[in-house]
């Protein structure tokens, strides 16, 4: 059972204002605030290098608090400065030849596209798109017979950004087992408001961000690997916190997930993203998970009632991001109207998932992300809101 009162009594903002802007980045918990700024005051006293020394274990105990969320070892996670560094520095790691062909789906987002289109460019290797069936999601049998020989990675997004969808993770795990082939989930908008198990999704590779629904600071992210390729890859970058400098013409990679890391870092950041981890884990996934899937749902329903709302989302079983446009209105300007209205919601741009938009003619689309924290009242507060807007 989550107690909303004292969640809500964690997170001062909900008294002024309806905050449904989560795959954004979510309102931080007052432990979480409390343990950047408990840090910086720390390196105000005694200096950077010292107040890490002091909180070292805490330090430590993130890697560990990391994998309880996701199933892992603590040994196969790095930490990182965002979700974009984190699965950078694995897809870079691994390499590509002229032909090899890189799998994933139709609403990946831009920042892995466009990775995808440099390294293209370098190696020769192509990029294919696996189709969506029906429902929208990735069609797993259609990635099946797509594998050949030559297809050296999977990559999709889990959640992309810019709607409820959410691609059957797991189902293209199994495929990727079967093959041996190295699969990368970007699951920035799952970690925080779904189980995540890679045990049972069966990725090689998964990153994600601490801002959003995980309820951690900006600038933190982090990587898992899974131990049995980690060997395998060397991380296009490295410092000598990554590859100790053990000789004069030789340096000797990490053992651990640690490899794509370097030395300098912002520790209080760090130490909010462990209190995010924390709080998380001490309510429980399976209940969050629970919770934004009805508030969502509840969200979804009541918009799809209203004349001149096209609810835009995609998936048998969407998750809590509520996609929708409203008829005669821009999204930015109904992003804008209701923040005057206290509530706060986002808009995701076509040139953010380019092929799914491209293929559903989608404009720029209003986007409201629930989280356990919010109230049923703050919810038909938005769809009243967007009523009275579509009636005008």
């Amino acid at each position: 059972m989550i107690d909303i009162d004292q969640i809500r009594a964690d997170t001062p903002a909900v008294s002024r204002l309806a905050y449904l802007h989560n795959a954004g980045a979510a309102l931080m918990p007052t432990a979480v605030v409390g343990a950047v700024k408990q840090h910086i005051d720390l390196e105000a006293e005694i200096g950077g290098y010292a107040a890490a020394d002091r909180v070292s274990d805490r330090l430590d105990a993130i890697y560990g608090s990391v994998a309880r969320l996701l199933n892992a070892a603590a040994e196969e996670i790095a930490l990182t400065e965002n979700a974009t560094v984190a699965w950078q520095m694995a897809f870079y790691a691994l390499p590509f030849l002229p032909g090899d062909r890189i799998l994933t789906a139709e609403a990946e987002y831009a920042a892995n596209y466009v990775a995808f289109l440099q390294v293209a460019r370098r190696t020769g290797a192509v990029i294919e798109i696996v189709p969506s069936d029906a429902s929208g999601e990735l069609d797993v049998a259609a990635l099946e017979r797509m594998i050949d020989d030559h297809v050296k990675l999977i990559a999709i997004t889990w959640v992309p950004t810019n709607g409820g969808l959410v691609n059957p993770a797991a189902a293209v795990g199994k495929i990727a087992r079967a093959y041996g082939i190295p699969y990368l989930l970007d699951a920035c908008q799952a970690v925080g408001h779904m189980q995540v198990d890679v045990e049972a999704i069966g990725c090689d590779m998964l990153s994600a961000t601490g801002r959003k629904f995980l309820r951690g600071p900006r600038g933190t992210g982090f990587l898992y690997v899974r131990k049995a390729l980690l060997q395998q890859l060397e991380p296009p970058m490295i410092d000598h916190f990554a590859a100790p400098w053990v000789s004069r013409d030789r340096y000797q990679l990490r053992d651990d997930a640690r490899r794509f890391e370097t030395w300098e870092n912002n520790y209080a950041a760090r130490l909010g993203l462990g209190a995010a981890v924390d709080y998380a884990l001490a309510i429980g996934l399976g209940p969050i998970e629970q919770r934004c899937r009805l508030l969502a749902g509840r969200l979804r329903t009541g918009l799809a009632a209203i004349g001149g709302v096209t609810i835009r989302d995609l998936g048998r079983t969407p998750g809590a991001i509520v996609s929708f446009t409203v008829a005669g209105y821009e999204a930015d300007t109904v992003v804008s109207g209701a923040a005057t209205a206290g509530i706060t919601i986002g808009a995701s741009h076509p040139s953010s998932t380019r092929i799914d938009a491209e293929v559903r003619a989608l404009p720029v689309i209003v986007r409201a992300s629930p989280h356990y924290y919010n109230t049923e009242a703050e919810i038909d507060r938005l769809i009243a809101h967007i009523a009275g807007l579509a009636r005008r």
